[in-house]
């Protein structure tokens, strides 16, 4: 590959409204080139890594996907799309993708790799672009993806959930859980901005987790979501394990992946 891979610490997802996530565990990237030849090559080397592929050929319209759907990975043709370098540097500033995965590909001629990187790209290719340097790039790429993807991965789980605020205790029944908050269905709605206690216990699991949260949204039909603060760090390993778990599961091979990226990253 030419150039060194260069990888840059990505924050965390917010807690949303149920609409702006999904449970699949296939990764989703959007392509942005007009490039048929790019197209051929990448395509399938990021399906064969259970990585779904949008293509888009046009900035503009790029840009109102990213502001409406999520993505692991943002793979952008910056020097021959038109448009592409605009759409690059702006990807930070969508809410949905502003940690999404973002790769950089150029043509040699007008933006150099450094420049990319300064915009924002976490990898970057050159073209031509031969099917073994992108499967290089997109397997070093994986584990930082299923990294990020931890972050806002959500686990669909019924539970109990008490929830205990200014002295009553409300019993509520979780809809899905990450390592970030919870979402639960009440049937006394709390406002945005309230700070409850909660207390519940993983599924099949004695995993029993107190915790201070924060309301973050709420519907009108008694779903809400609530962020978590100031979790014990006991707590927080055993719930990032049992994520783990579930997250192993449905995507087999991640639990190893992520190890490796926690490696590369301390």
């Amino acid at each position: 590959m030419d150039g060194p891979l260069r990888v840059q610490h990505l924050g965390h997802y917010p807690i949303s409204p149920p609409c702006s996530y999904n449970y699949r565990m296939t990764l989703e990237s959007l392509l942005l080139s007009q490039d048929p030849e790019l197209v051929r090559v990448l395509r399938p080397t990021l399906e064969k890594l259970s990585i779904d592929v949008e293509v888009c050929h046009e900035a503009r319209t790029g840009s109102d996907i990213l502001i409406s759907d999520k993505f692991d990975a943002v793979i952008v043709d910056c020097d021959d799309l038109t448009g592409g370098l605009a759409l690059l540097q702006g990807l930070r500033a969508t809410p949905s993708n502003k940690n999404s995965v973002a790769f950089a590909i150029l043509n040699g001629k007008r933006t150099t790799t450094q420049e990319a990187f300064g915009m924002g790209a976490n990898f970057v290719l050159q073209k031509p672009i031969s099917t073994l340097n992108a499967s290089r790039c997109f397997h070093a790429a994986l584990n930082f993806m299923l990294k990020e993807r931890r972050r806002y991965f959500r686990q669909p789980v019924k539970m109990k959930v008490e929830v205990l605020f200014e002295g009553k205790k409300l019993v509520a029944t979780s809809t899905n859980i990450s390592e970030g908050g919870i979402a639960l269905m009440l049937r006394e709605a709390l406002p945005k901005g309230a700070t409850p206690h909660l207390k519940f216990s993983l599924p099949s699991t004695n995993l029993h987790i107190e915790v201070e949260a924060e309301v973050a949204w709420a519907d009108f039909k008694g779903l809400a979501g609530f962020r978590f603060h100031n979790v014990p760090k006991s707590s927080q390993l055993q719930l990032e394990a049992w994520l783990d778990e579930q997250m192993e599961q449905e995507f087999p091979g991640s639990k190893d992946r992520l190890a490796a990226a926690e490696s590369e990253t301390n």
